[in-house]
């Protein structure tokens, strides 16, 4: 890329990139709270892993890196889900340049993954390995088309990465290289870049990166991939037709969600002229079409041989997030005017700029008119301050990993467990005899027991021999609260002193 092609993106980037810093900006405003994957990272970075349960360890690992270094944070979880993001567009406005002649369609195709809900705003509201997904498609998807384009030895290293890392963020990721191969072949101009000896360092560089997981794999692959299917084969006592048909359909409704607004956006800037460019086309673009259907088809096949019945659209990031530059890459071959469509398309993209950061906070912040509260609305935080005044604990046991990942966050200096994963039980005798053991969990807000769980009992009995302990209430009142509005928790004290 010449210095010239440099200055004529380098714009994009500086937007994108005062976007993201802007977004950190917005999750520290808004609540100090975690939501359900920020909590887990917290949770999970007591200890390092080969493995952690369904999800692969990549974002695992890259958080622990970081919280070592900056400490266990809402600001190191912002910065580095942002970072990743700035990144992905980053590289994907690269592979933009190395295909489309037109710069205003470089812009279009970078900034038009704005244009997807669930890169725009769902990546930013909770998500963490699906982020790590779109990194490593990222990746892969530079590294495949320049080694198509302009091949090299750090071309296919690059696709190598890509596979490596996404092959550690979600198991599915293994449909995108799959498809990007078949595509290939099947097309006899692009074979020699497959049949290239070069090709051996990509699978060497993923199968290097992914080893010590796949060494874990071997042998926790039910503990692994469990949940997953339950969650992907969750069809009740439906026949096998009815499971296909729920497949499809929700294939069908995850495809038009995950298009839909890309599609409406195109369509409002280019008016008439998107229709007979979407006929048009070039190798490329039938390169990504072979592409899609394959990854299509091994969902499919999932759906009839593997028993899913319930799709989710962010599982088709790793393939669908092309969908922009499929899309300017056909206005390209058709010749279209894009000149007035980029003025049309920036105040398209400047509205998604304001408001998926705006809708964000609001959607915490407007609790305290409406009463309705997310997750981001609990303080944990102010809970823990009260409850350690009484005391400070040697250890904590949370009810589940939300809870115990928004502990970890304000006490990283003791072990906090959590009862809904067994596999971090750090031996608690030698710390209980001096200080006294917190257990916490969440209670009913309308009605239901406050007693102790009973399962938190029976940890007890089994792990330290105890019983149960007399079980108490505290009410805090909510972030953005509304009136004296307030969440309970439930908790104990065992082995406290005096």
């Amino acid at each position: 890329m010449t210095e010239s092609s440099r200055r004529d993106i380098s714009w994009i980037f500086a937007l994108l990139a005062a976007y993201f810093v802007l977004q950190v900006g917005v999750r520290l405003a808004t609540s100090h709270s975690l939501d359900l994957d920020e909590a887990e990272q917290a949770f999970r970075s007591q200890w390092l892993a080969a493995g952690y349960g369904p999800q692969p360890p990549f974002y695992n690992w890259l958080q622990y890196t970081v919280f070592q270094f900056a400490g266990v944070s809402l600001t190191a979880l912002s910065i580095v889900k942002n970072l990743l993001l700035f990144i992905s567009y980053l590289l994907y406005g690269l592979t933009a340049r190395l295909v489309l002649r037109d710069k205003a369609l470089v812009a279009i195709a970078t900034l038009g993954l704005l244009t997807i809900p669930q890169m725009a705003f769902e990546m930013q509201r909770d998500l963490t390995h699906t982020v790590a997904v779109f990194f490593s498609a990222s990746i892969f998807f530079y590294g495949f088309i320049r080694s198509l384009k302009q091949p090299s030895l750090g071309s296919y290293l690059i696709a190598g990465i890509g596979i490596g890392f996404g092959l550690l963020a979600k198991y599915n990721f293994a449909i995108l290289p799959a498809a990007a191969l078949i595509a290939a072949l099947s097309d006899a101009r692009l074979r020699p870049r497959i049949f290239d000896w070069r090709l051996v360092l990509t699978a060497a560089v993923a199968l290097v990166i992914t080893l010590p997981h796949l060494f874990w794999l071997k042998d926790n692959l039910d503990f692994a991939t469990a949940r997953t299917l339950e969650k992907m084969t969750a069809s009740g006592d439906a026949s096998y037709l009815m499971q296909v048909a729920m497949g499809v359909s929700s294939l069908a409704l995850a495809t038009v969600s995950f298009a839909a607004l890309t599609v409406a956006v195109f369509a409002l800037v280019f008016g008439k002229s998107l229709r007979p460019a979407l006929a048009a086309g070039s190798e490329l673009t039938r390169l990504l079409e072979r592409m899609m259907l394959v990854f299509l088809a091994g969902i499919l096949l999932l759906i009839v041989f593997g028993g899913a019945a319930g799709i989710k659209d962010r599982w088709l990031v790793p393939m669908l997030f092309i969908l922009p530059l499929y899309f300017c890459l056909k206005i390209e071959a058709a010749g279209v005017e894009t000149g007035k469509a980029l003025r049309r398309f920036m105040p398209v993209i400047a509205i998604i700029m304001i408001g998926v950061p705006a809708a964000l906070y609001g959607s915490v912040a407007a609790a305290r008119f409406t009463g309705h509260y997310e997750r981001l609305n609990r303080p944990y935080a102010g809970m823990l301050e009260i409850l350690r005044r009484q005391a400070e604990p040697a250890a904590i046991l949370a009810g589940d990993s939300l809870l115990a990942g928004n502990l970890r966050q304000d006490i990283t200096s003791v072990p906090v467990l959590s009862m809904d994963y067994p596999g971090f039980n750090p031996d608690l005798t030698s710390l209980t005899s001096r200080r006294p053991l917190l257990l916490v969990w969440l209670l009913p807000q309308k009605g239901g027991s406050e007693a102790l769980p009973p399962a938190m009992a029976q940890w007890l009995q089994t792990n330290l021999g105890m019983s149960a302990p007399q079980a108490s209430v505290i009410d805090v009142p909510y972030v953005y609260g509304r009136g004296d509005d307030s969440y309970r928790f439930g908790y104990a004290w065992v082995n406290q002193p005096g």
